[in-house]
C-alpha cells in the first residue's frame, strides 16, 4: 500500500551542515562561451546561484557525524540512549560495510542500537527514510531514531560536464526522531517506476560495472563539450523532467486526499529542489499558492540531492507547523509525506569544520595494504 499514517511520533530536532568552500555561477562564465546574456539566461531558467563543494578527502560520512555531533550537543541527547541509527545517501564511503554502522563506532553509541543504509534512491531518499523510522518508532521497536542525511552530489559529475555539474552541492543533514506520548498525525505516500530505472545513473558505481583499466581512462565527450566517465552520472533531462511532472503534483493531490486536508492547510510545501523550473512547474501544476512554495533554497545552496528537501526545511521551515514534503529521485522514485513540526528544533544550517585529521589516499592505500597482508 502506498499510503501510510502515523500518530505517536515527532521529529525532536535537526541540523544541517555544509562545506565553507562556496562556488558562485557568476564565476563560471567560462563554460557559457564567456557570453553573460547566456548565462543569465540559465541563472534566470534554472534559479543558479551559489552552491557549497567539500574539499577533497571529505565524505559524506564527514559531513553527516559533523551534523549528528552537532545535534546531540544542541538537543542534550543521550549518545547510549540512541536506539536506532539510519544513513541515507547516495555517497556511501564503502560499497560495504553500511555507514551506518562505521558511524556508529565514530559516534560511540550502544552495541544494542540498530544501524543500517538506505541508497540509492538520492533526492526521495529522506521521505523514505523518514517512513521507515516512523515505522520503526510507531510500533514500538524503538524509541527513537537518529537519522543522517547526507550527499557529496558535487563529485558525482565533471566541472566540464555542465548538463548536471552545476546543479548539484554537498550537505549532511541530522534528524531526532521519538516516540510522543501525545497525539502527533503523519502522512506517507510513496513509489517508484522502476522501467525507467536507467534514466539517473552512475554506471560504473558498483559491481554490475566494475572500474578496470578498460574503462579506467575513459573519457566520453558530446557534442557540446561536456566531459563524462564511467563513474559519473547520466542523466536523460527530458524523461526525468517528464516523470517529475507526472509524479510530482499527482504526489500533492494524492496525499491531501488521503490525509482529508487541502492546501489552506498546509503552512509550507517544501518540495526538492531539483532546480528552479521544476520546483516553480510543479508548485504551478499544483495549483499552490506561490507564497507556499520557494526556489530560494536551491538559488542558495543548489541540489544537494539526498538532502535536498532537508535543506528546505532548514532554510524555509523553522516558524512553520504543518509542512509537506514533495520529493522525486533515483529509481525512479518518489515519496511525498505530511508532518507536523510544532515543537520541532531547528538549528538551521552552520559551515561544516573537519574535526580531526584523515588518512591522505596514499595512507589509506598502504593501510588497505597492510590489513590484506595482516601486518
Amino acid at each position: 500500500m502506498p499510503y501510510s499514517q502515523f500518530k505517536h511520533v515527532k521529529i525532536s530536532g535537526l541540523i544541517g551542515v555544509v562545506p565553507e568552500k562556496c562556488i558562485s555561477i557568476d564565476d563560471e562564465i567560462q563554460y557559457y562561451k564567456n557570453d553573460k546574456n547566456l548565462l543569465e539566461r540559465n541563472k534566470k531558467i534554472l534559479g543558479l546561484g551559489t552552491r557549497y563543494v567539500i574539499e577533497e578527502g571529505t565524505t559524506t560520512s564527514d559531513l553527516i557525524e559533523d551534523a549528528a555531533n552537532r545535534l546531540i550537543q544542541k538537543y542534550n541527547i543521550e549518545r547510549d540512549k540512541i536506539e536506532s541509527l539510519i544513513v541515507v545517501s547516495t555517497s556511501h564511503d564503502y560499497a560495504y560495510p553500511a555507514t551506518a554502522c562505521v558511524l556508529h563506532g565514530r559516534l560511540g553509541l550502544n552495541e544494542n542500537c540498530m544501524c543500517y543504509d538506505i541508497s540509492g534512491l538520492a533526492c526521495s531518499g529522506y521521505v523514505h527514510a523518514l517512513l521507515s523510522a516512523y515505522s520503526l518508532i510507531e510500533t514500538k521497536a524503538v524509541r527513537n531514531c537518529l537519522l543522517l542525511c547526507g550527499d557529496i552530489a558535487s563529485t558525482h559529475s565533471n566541472i566540464k560536464n555542465r548538463k548536471i555539474n552545476m546543479l548539484f552541492s554537498d550537505a549532511g543533514t541530522a534528524t531526532f526522531i521519538e516516540y510522543s506520548e501525545e497525539e502527533n498525525n503523519s502522512f506517507y505516500y510513496t513509489g517508484s517506476r522502476g522501467k525507467e530505472w536507467d534514466r539517473i545513473i552512475a554506471p560504473a558505481s558498483a559491481y554490475a560495472l566494475p572500474i578496470r583499466s578498460d574503462i579506467a581512462d575513459l573519457e566520453v565527450t558530446n557534442e557540446d563539450n561536456d566531459v563524462w566517465h564511467f563513474w559519473e552520472d547520466i542523466m536523460h533531462g527530458m524523461d526525468v523532467f517528464k516523470f517529475t511532472m507526472d509524479v510530482g503534483p499527482d504526489s500533492i493531490s494524492k496525499l491531501l486526499k488521503y490525509a482529508n486536508k487541502t492546501v489552506d492547510d498546509i503552512d509550507f510545501f517544501a518540495i526538492h529542489q531539483a532546480n528552479a523550473q521544476i520546483v516553480k512547474t510543479v508548485g504551478t501544476h499544483a495549483k499552490l499558492p506561490k507564497e507556499k512554495y520557494s526556489t530560494e533554497t536551491f538559488t542558495k545552496y543548489a541540489n544537494c540531492s539526498t538532502a535536498s528537501v532537508t535543506t528546505v526545511l532548514l532554510d524555509k521551515c523553522k516558524d512553520k507547523q504543518n509542512v509537506f514534503l514533495c520529493t522525486f529521485g533515483v529509481g525512479l522514485s518518489y515519496g511525498s509525506a505530511i508532518i507536523d513540526l510544532s515543537g520541532t528544533k531547528n538549528y538551521g544550517i552552520e559551515f561544516y569544520k573537519p574535526i580531526k585529521e584523515k588518512m591522505t589516499r596514499k595512507e589509506q592505500i598502504d593501510y588497505w595494504i597492510k590489513s590484506y597482508k595482516g601486518d
